[in-house]
């Protein structure tokens, strides 16, 4: 996927939860300075780190990275 959407995404599930950059940041064990690089789209988090954040935020790793079954 698009980094830009992919951070996108990540931005727009991480508001629907209410957790500010630095509360996701806090519980991915990164420094807000890497998560606001991943949602601006910069940079594309591993799967690794992409199945944190979908944990996180309590979506599914296809609905995050908005994978069709």
């Amino acid at each position: 996927m698009e980094a830009h959407r992919m951070g996108y995404r990540i931005r727009s599930y991480r508001k629907l939860k209410r957790y500010t950059q630095q509360d996701l940041a806090d519980k991915l064990g990164i420094s807000i300075s890497v998560l606001g690089t991943i949602e601006r789209g910069m940079t594309e988090p591993d799967e690794k780190i992409l199945r944190r954040i979908a944990d996180i935020l309590e979506v599914s790793y296809e609905e995050l990275c908005d994978i069709e079954s």
